[in-house]
């Protein structure tokens, strides 16, 4: 089976689905913060491991102790998918921190900066 086949592709959705539900309704760990996301999950075509890449909303002392949170509660997790899902493997999950929707905004504020200096630099320049 291809990495990026149809069925794979099909999973990784579900998964991703089925992970920010158990991450938002049934954990009660006070160290997960209120604003996780599950950006992507990427499951293995033999079905045996999982990336979650995690993104969360608020400073790196919150990151760090949702990440720890998480990995604390894997177990449960994973019971709680292999009851939601029915795949011939329930996968070993690794949890990953993900920064790209944080860079993207910080990218996007630069970019914004940028135009917004430019209007000034043509008027400096007529002048």
């Amino acid at each position: 089976m291809r990495k990026n086949s149809i069925k794979n592709t099909r999973i990784n959705g579900e998964v991703q689905r089925e992970l920010s539900l158990i991450i938002q309704k049934e954990i009660k760990d006070p160290r997960i913060h209120m604003m996780t996301s599950v950006t992507a999950a990427e499951v293995a075509p033999d079905l045996k491991t999982c990336k979650a890449y995690i993104s969360v909303l608020g400073n790196e002392e919150e990151k760090t102790n949702t990440i720890a949170g998480l990995r604390s509660a894997e177990g449960f997790i994973r019971r709680q998918l292999a009851k939601n899902l029915n795949l011939r493997n329930t996968p070993q999950i690794t949890f990953v921190l993900d920064t790209s929707i944080e860079y993207g905004v910080t990218m996007a504020k630069k970019i914004s900066d940028l135009q917004s200096s430019e209007p000034a630099r043509e008027e400096e320049a007529d002048e």
